[in-house]
């Protein structure tokens, strides 16, 4: 199973931004990485994907706020969010897809955004 190690998670006020890094050990050659996200009382969902060739997909509620991007060579993704609201408050969770073997998640990291 591909292990997974996020970093970039924090407090920030709304209109603020953060970034997101998620490295994947071993090695794996990986389809799909990506992040999702859980907030208090509510279900996992997914926040943004990006395959190897580029190709994005991000939820109708971060479009064209937030900004997944990947190093192929080092199996790692990137999440830029700006404009950050109250409502992006959540766990955001790493996950990636090899093209063999078990798909893996991060242990998680805090984004709070609070006045």
């Amino acid at each position: 199973q591909v292990q997974l190690v996020e970093s970039g998670g924090g407090l920030v006020q709304p209109g603020g931004s953060l970034r997101l890094s998620c490295a994947a050990s071993g090695s794996f050659s990986i389809f799909v990485m990506g992040w999702y996200r859980q907030a208090p009382g509510k279900q996992r969902e997914v926040v943004a994907l990006i395959i190897t060739g580029g190709d994005t997909n991000y939820a109708d509620s971060v479009k064209g706020r937030f900004t997944i991007s990947r190093d192929n060579a080092k199996n790692t993704v990137f999440l830029q969010m700006n404009s950050l609201k109250l409502e992006d408050t959540a766990v955001y969770y790493c996950y990636a897809r090899p093209y063999s073997g078990s798909s893996g998640w991060g242990q998680g990291t805090q984004v709070t955004v609070s006045s």
